[in-house]
């Protein structure tokens, strides 16, 4: 007997981030994390349902519900198992309804919105196979997960056959690095120092907490103001010593020039990576900044918008370091294509997590990544915030400066009843307590 989609829910969750100047960068200064939360319900007995989310810094996050919401006649009525067993089919479908896809196409409000759903359904597809989704992906075949991608516009860099060889080449050590991974865990970096609302003092001491975590590697915001960012940089310096690394983030701050001298200024200190120098379009920019900062790392693709622009990215020879994000493309399917071109150009994913639930879900990308496709942790290290994970059934846990691998059922994306019902704008009693306390 088939189960049928009933409900397609949806929320505007956001957190008062902005309070606390928990996420402040050059060009967000008082974001409030959010989410444009979605849930799949469906009449099968199990009761089981599909969580996922568009992630946004506040305003606006009910322009995301409403992307989601105009997805509801795609999905609600029609047989769940189908849309669950193919969900290769179902991202196509998603993706290319014509009207709907007018709006990008493939970027953009809608195409997260897409994300924010396909996730869902991928949450629900290993709770059904009572498997964490890193797992469920790790132990499909390889022409189970060619068959999950899109090769429009990509035939050019990467073909089915090429994606064969690698997850092919890859299968003889699943089991043995899936045992790797559940005993040792993912490496971790941490931007919680780095935010640049942070005081000075605030910023030393939380480096100094995240080498003693156990973190290899920290990050920290620039871009606001070049005298600040000189100062900052050699006071983390000193802080977490030689051997520990300092990636910097400028969120596109600047010009491609203005990219080039500011970063040439800091590395006296000694910066890994400069993520997100420029425009996140900007290809052919990213590959000169890239020439003019050499050897600091170019690092960039939180806010790449789809598949074809990582292509670019690669193909352009723009990026040392590939950063995907696990809700801006469009979901599970395209982030795996997008890890198949990483694969077959040899650039590390190290990707951008950080924001409501970003770190829960995609710790499940470089897990699968490491088990099933690379095969390997080397200069690979998921990013990590110590905050907004206590909300989630099943948060992210580091220990040691390593993701532990989540071993319940599903994508890790599902929020608290209790966090549903408190911080959803406006009328949440958080929000209410909030709008009282600025109206005194």
């Amino acid at each position: 007997m088939t189960s049928t989609v009933t409900a397609l829910r949806t929320l505007d969750i956001r957190f008062p981030t902005s309070r606390e100047l928990d996420g402040s960068d050059a060009m967000n200064p008082d974001p409030d994390y959010s989410a444009a939360y979605v849930i799949v319900e469906t009449d099968a007995p199990d009761g089981l349902s599909g969580h996922g989310f568009v992630f946004t810094i506040g305003r606006g996050n009910e322009v995301a519900v409403a992307a989601i919401d105009a997805l509801r006649p795609m999905l609600v009525g029609h047989d769940a198992d189908a849309l669950l067993e193919d969900l290769g089919a179902t991202s196509r479908a998603l993706i290319g309804d014509s009207q709907l896809r007018w709006l990008g196409p493939e970027k953009g409000v809608m195409h997260m919105a897409i994300a924010a759903v396909l996730n869902a359904l991928w949450d629900l597809r290993a709770k059904r196979a009572g498997m964490p989704l890193w797992q469920l992906l790790s132990r499909m075949t390889p022409e189970e997960l060619v068959a999950l991608v899109d090769f429009r516009y990509l035939s050019d860099a990467l073909t089915p056959e090429e994606a064969l060889q690698l997850l092919r080449a890859a299968e003889p050590g699943r089991a043995e690095r899936e045992r790797q991974l559940l005993e040792r865990g993912y490496p971790a970096y941490t931007t919680t120092p780095g935010w640049l609302g942070y005081s000075d003092d605030k910023l030393e001491r939380l480096a100094k907490e995240a080498v003693a975590d156990g973190f290899g590697q920290i990050k920290l915001k620039v871009g606001a103001c070049l005298e600040d960012d000189i100062r900052r940089m050699k006071i983390a310096r000193a802080a977490v010593g030689a051997d520990v690394r300092i990636a910097i983030d400028a969120n596109q701050r600047w010009d491609v020039d203005e990219a080039v001298e500011w970063v040439r200024a800091l590395t006296p200190s000694d910066p890994y990576w400069i993520e997100e120098p420029t425009s996140p379009d900007d290809v052919l920019g990213h590959a000169r900044i890239r020439r003019g900062v050499s050897p600091v790392k170019v690092a960039t693709g939180e806010h790449a918008q789809n598949r074809v622009i990582f292509k670019q990215l690669l193909q352009a020879g723009s990026i040392d370091v590939l950063q995907l994000d696990a809700a801006r493309v469009a979901g599970v399917n395209e982030n795996l294509a997008i890890l198949l071109l990483a694969a077959k150009f040899g650039v590390p994913v190290c990707p951008h997590a950080g924001g409501v639930g970003l770190c829960e879900m995609v710790q499940h990308l470089s897990m699968f990544d490491f088990v099933a496709l690379t095969g390997t942790t080397q200069d690979r290290v998921i990013e990590y915030v110590d905050h907004l994970h206590g909300e989630f059934v099943d948060p992210a846990v580091v220990s040691d400066g390593h993701y532990v691998a989540p071993t319940a059922p599903g994508f890790s994306s599902q929020l608290r009843d209790d966090v549903l019902r408190d911080y959803e704008y406006p009328a949440g009693p958080v929000w209410r307590a909030i709008a009282e306390e600025d109206a005194r």
